[in-house]
């Protein structure tokens, strides 16, 4: 009897093992297309063997819980190739953009510089025109047309680079919001991965921690620590504290010269978080350092051309014959920074363009001449205009698509590593229908020796009569 209710025992533990594991490959199955889920499998423990008169018996295997199929050093690789990822896209986004201005052939409504490099021609031939006829209105109307066209075009340029800014700035600042709801999430997850699961596999819970990871790496770049009990500590991949374990550091901003700043506790983490990586990495590249440097060489070309034409024209005669008073055809810079959005025409009346040499009488075009050679000179860092603005576009050009390459690399980077993520964490239907089947199985064999024991147990209580076993 002690044989036969041994064997009970076992077929029915048997029994309830079989079931616990189909449950779990159930729950695989209804969660295979839950993002971040990652499929688990039954653990199973040898049952201590059963000893009668000297001689041990096995006594099956128990199903003690599952655990989630999850690679963390491969699931760091992936959170950190992913920082790179969206912050090179953000960048990218940000600087196409900045292209689009100085591009009017490209159909985009934002090419609102017109074509500068076109309107620098056309104002410099304007003078070579006069210079042929310097007393014919018409060509002096066409001088102060030509320089408002071209005044016009790089202040919009400019005034478009500081509102493009504006909105990378606060769409920089909206990040600290996210920021600080996801570093809460992953404390509170910490806290609860903590005290139940300490040693061991924290199933949907790190699936949901893993998941809070991955979304804030693609917004800053950041470093993981394993602590005890099945923790983490979050910093910024230069070193400040943004989780420890149950806790977390909230984020805060503030505005420094009219940009938002980004603070943890009282240190100013703008620099660190530009250069960190994430999509707030990339925002803020853009916004300190790409948009500016375009800034400073419109700068450069609008001071450049603004004073070297205004110091001509007040250096000759005009129609008036004033050769003291001919006056600015543009607004007088005060420096280099700002010139570009402040560049307008001040010159009213065409008259007083100086086309003649200084004492010189008014059909006299010299000065005109060198007002049109001016083009070609090097009056701006060492180039001509056209040179100068025709480098610029082409340095433009040059790091949109350094950019474009790297962000292609490093997607490609993170669908590499995904892919091999998903070929250890995601649920494979086919993987999960074979262990069905070979759960059921054994789950209907344990059925069957049930029925047989059950069967051995009547006719013993039967006193021998025989029965059917099915």
């Amino acid at each position: 009897m002690g044989t036969i209710s041994s064997a009970f025992t076992m077929m029915s533990s048997s029994l309830d093992s079989d079931q616990a594991a189909l449950n779990v490959v159930a729950n695989n199955v209804a969660n295979a297309n839950t993002t971040g889920y990652t499929v688990e499998t039954p653990n199973w423990q040898e049952n201590q063997p059963i000893s009668i008169n000297g001689i041990e018996s096995g006594d099956g295997a128990t199903e003690t819980g599952s655990t989630s199929q999850r690679d963390n050093v491969l699931l760091q690789r992936l959170d950190q190739q992913q920082q790179l990822a969206s912050a090179s896209s953000s960048r990218l986004s940000a600087l196409d953009t900045v292209q689009t201005l100085f591009t009017p052939d490209s159909g985009s409504s934002s090419s609102t510089a017109g074509d500068i490099g076109s309107d620098i021609t056309s104002f410099f031939s304007s003078f070579s025109s006069l210079e042929t006829n310097p007393t014919d209105n018409s060509l002096r109307e066409q001088v102060l047309s030509s320089a408002s066209t071209l005044a016009g075009d790089v202040s919009n340029a400019a005034s478009s680079l500081n509102s493009q800014r504006s909105a990378l700035d606060q769409e920089a600042a909206a990040s600290v919001s996210q920021v600080n709801a996801l570093t809460s999430n992953l404390a509170q997850l910490n806290q609860q991965i903590e005290s139940t699961s300490p040693n061991g596999d924290g199933g949907t819970l790190e699936d949901q921690r893993q998941q809070d990871l991955s979304q804030l790496s693609q917004l800053i770049g950041i470093n993981q620590i394993k602590t005890d009990n099945n923790g983490l500590e979050i910093t910024t991949t230069s070193g400040q504290l943004l989780v420890s374990e149950n806790s977390s550091v909230q984020m805060t901003s503030g505005t420094v010269d009219g940009v938002t700043h980004f603070y943890l506790g009282t240190t100013d983490v703008t620099s660190q978080l530009t250069a960190g990586g994430g999509s707030l990495g990339g925002t803020l590249t853009a916004r300190d350092q790409d948009i500016p440097t375009v800034l400073a060489s419109l700068d450069q070309l609008a001071y450049s051309v603004s004073t070297s034409v205004n110091k001509l024209n007040n250096s000759g005669s005009d129609l008036d014959g004033d050769n003291t008073n001919a006056g600015n055809i543009f607004s007088e810079p005060a420096q280099v920074a700002g010139s570009a959005a402040s560049m307008s025409v001040v010159m009213t009346d065409p008259n007083h363009i100086a086309a003649a040499g200084s004492g010189d009488s008014t059909g006299d075009s010299s000065n005109a001449a060198s007002m049109a050679k001016l083009g070609s000179q090097q009056t701006v860092n060492g180039q001509s205009p056209t040179n100068y603005y025709s480098n610029f576009v082409t340095t433009l050009g040059s790091k949109v698509s350094s950019v474009q390459t790297e962000n292609t690399a490093q997607n490609a980077s993170v669908t590499q590593l995904q892919t091999q993520n998903d070929s250890i964490s995601s649920v494979n239907l086919n993987d999960e229908a074979s262990a069905m089947t070979t759960l059921e199985r054994s789950y209907q064999a344990a059925s069957q020796v049930f029925a047989m024991l059950n069967t051995i147990m009547a006719s013993a209580l039967n006193l021998g009569d025989q029965t059917t076993v099915s």
